[in-house]
Formats: C-alpha cells, sequence, structure tokens
C-alpha cells in the first residue's frame, strides 16, 4: 500500500511540475495574461487527486466492492470544491478568453486521468477480489 502511494505520489509531482511549467511557458511565450492563479489551480488538482488516491487507497481494504462508489463521489466533491474556491475567476463579469479556457481545463483533466488509471488499476487488483 505505501509502495503504491510513493508512486502515485511521484507520478503526480512530476505532472505538476511537468504541467505547471510547460502551461506556464506557453502563457508567458504568447504574452497571455491569466485572470487566475495558474500555480494554484495546478496546486489544488494536484493535492485533490493525491488525497482521493489515498482515501481510496484506505478504504479499499475494508469494502473493496464499494470503493467505486467512494470515488465517484470523492471526484464530484473535488469539482465542487473546486468551482466554490474558483468561482470568481470562472463566473467573471469578463469572459475567459480560449487560453484561459485551457488552463483551468487542461489540469484538470490531466490529474483526473492521472487519479482515474491509479484507481481502476487499484480495483482491478485481484489481492482485492
Amino acid at each position: 500500500m505505501v509502495k503504491r502511494i510513493i508512486i502515485f505520489s511521484a507520478t503526480i509531482l512530476l505532472l505538476f511540475f511537468v504541467g505547471y511549467f510547460l502551461n506556464d511557458f506557453f502563457i508567458e511565450k504568447n504574452d497571455i495574461k491569466l485572470s487566475f492563479n495558474l500555480f494554484h489551480v495546478y496546486l489544488f488538482h494536484a493535492l485533490a487527486s493525491l488525497l482521493i488516491y489515498i482515501l481510496v487507497e484506505l478504504v479499499v481494504t475494508q469494502l473493496p466492492n464499494e470503493t467505486g462508489y467512494l470515488y465517484l463521489a470523492l471526484t464530484m466533491i473535488k469539482l465542487g470544491l473546486f468551482v466554490l474556491i474558483f468561482q470568481n475567476d470562472i463566473f467573471s463579469e469578463t469572459p475567459l478568453v480560449k487560453a484561459e479556457k485551457a488552463s483551468l481545463v487542461i489540469p484538470l483533466f490531466i490529474f483526473l486521468i492521472t487519479e482515474t488509471l491509479g484507481v481502476a488499476k487499484l480495483l482491478n487488483n485481484k489481492q482485492f477480489k
């Protein structure tokens, strides 16, 4: 369990740094001004994905058949908290430009796909069946 959490944490950390710096490089290269802090968006998704994976990892040994439902609920809570925390940036008076929309959606999908693959691999593990 600890080994899987460390591997997943390293993956999230790597994706955080690579994704953030590539996105920031693209934004600065094209001289685009974002209405939100890109670092906070990436940090939120990285921490939330890590927390979700750790909670699923802890629950899968006790309730292996219900763990998928827990993952779905935690993902919905994560999306709800994201909208709640960044609502001023998302629902502002001025519409978001394409670069801002992409900078909000790209980290969401990067970390959502990563946590989905990690949880799916965990749930398909023969040890918990």
